[in-house]
């Protein structure tokens, strides 16, 4: 039936009568295969005959000898659905061509053909038509028991599947590092080296942020710290010393302790205002180069340190992706 809601009451009404009436058919239809399947074994069949004969007779004289009468009527309701459906959608042109229908609805159409097979298909269309029913608001399948439970179970499949193919894939992984001929160096020559500038341009610009950060915030505090190395010096010198034994010689040391942390923290905020300069760029832009090239180098020690740091690294990784969510979320 059409997927989307109508214009007109009357007829959203009608295809929810009809809808519900398929559902209910659907699920007769379904529980009929079960049955006659059931009673084709012969055990089950000899426990049928002894629980109730009369009944057994009964249905087996008038509904499974002309079981495939009796399911070739429910096909035919299931083909009108299908028909009438594909005549809605192409009258309220729920789809781009006339003939989208029986693409967008296959599980509709495969399940009218009365083989085993394809009758299971008929699920699907109860699925659809719950689907729908949600979509209207009419029902909340996210309350019903069985939704609670078929939700717990799938998920708990799917958490185990997609670990086991996770552990699988990382397994392979450390193998490949395991038996490989060496990975730093390929890691070196193919990612590393043609994004060597940019690399090195992104550290030096780093270097520079973080250092001229840092004076910003604590200019201050190193200030202070320089003018009490500068005065912490001059103490200990014994030439400031001697003069301080000359006539007035305590206040010119003064004067030259003054002066001299005065031109320290000058020349503390000359040298750290020069980090936004051209040419210090350039200083650490060569620093940063020299000690890249130093970092690339590599010998077998390295790379089986690197290898062994990575299956380390996996290894790990394998250890949380086996923890079972699942059993903390359910408990």
């Amino acid at each position: 039936m059409p997927t989307t809601r109508t214009t007109s009451p009357a007829l959203e009404r009608a295809h929810l009568v009809w809808d519900l009436f398929i559902i209910v058919l659907v699920i007769a239809n379904l529980a009929l295969l079960l049955f006659d399947s059931l009673f084709l074994l012969p055990p089950l069949n000899a426990a049928f005959e002894a629980v109730a004969p009369g009944l057994h007779d009964a249905y087996d004289e008038h509904i499974h000898a002309n079981f495939l009468t009796i399911d070739l009527a429910f096909v035919a309701v299931f083909l009108l659905d299908v028909l009438l459906g594909w005549a809605v959608a192409i009258a309220e042109r729920h789809y781009h061509r006339w003939f989208f229908y029986p693409f967008v609805h296959w599980y509709d159409v495969l399940g009218c053909i009365p083989l085993g097979g394809f009758r299971l298909l008929r699920i699907l269309r109860v699925i659809s038509l719950l689907h729908r029913l949600q979509r209207m608001g009419l029902i909340d399948v996210r309350r019903w028991y069985l939704y609670s439970v078929v939700a717990k179970y799938y998920d708990i499949l799917m958490e185990e599947l997609t670990d086991r193919i996770a552990i699988r894939m990382l397994d392979n992984v450390q193998q490949e590092l395991r038996a490989g001929d060496g990975l730093s160096a390929p890691v070196i020559e193919r990612v590393v080296e043609p994004r060597k500038q940019a690399l090195i341009r992104e550290i030096s610009q780093r270097l520079e942020v973080m250092a001229d950060d840092a004076y910003t915030h604590n200019r201050d505090d190193t200030l202070l710290y320089v003018r009490g190395l500068v005065g912490r010096t001059l103490a200990e010198s014994p030439e400031l010393q001697r003069i301080t034994r000359l006539p007035l010689g305590s206040q010119l040391a003064r004067g030259l302790e003054a002066s001299f942390s005065d031109l320290a923290c000058r020349l503390v905020d000359e040298a750290l205002a020069g980090l936004k300069s051209k040419e210090f760029s350039n200083l650490v832009e060569h620093l940063a180069e020299s000690g890249f090239d130093a970092w690339l180098h590599t010998d077998p020690q390295t790379e089986q340190i690197t290898e062994q740091v990575l299956v380390d690294m996996l290894e790990l990784l394998k250890e949380q992706i086996a923890v079972k969510g699942w059993q903390h979320k359910y408990d």
